[in-house]
């Protein structure tokens, strides 16, 4: 494909706050939302690189500071 929306992608995330990148011109994959964000390839990564700082799952984020709380 060389049209210009085969070259557009979004960034998506999902419940546990985990971000990826999807084509353009797609619907989300069930699970995922948009968040607004849409350009190229690179431009769509490097506001993943930028906002999604800590890579585990929002359930383990919030379990391990609950543990930590409660001591």
């Amino acid at each position: 494909m060389t049209d210009a929306t085969a070259e557009q992608w979004k960034v998506v995330v999902n419940d546990e706050e985990q971000y990826s990148i999807w084509a353009g011109g797609r619907e989300s994959p069930p699970g995922w939302y948009e968040v607004g964000v849409h350009g190229t390839k690179d431009e769509c990564l490097a506001h993943i690189d930028e906002v999604w700082t800590d890579m585990r799952p929002r359930s383990l984020r919030l379990r391990t500071t609950g543990e930590a709380e409660a001591r």
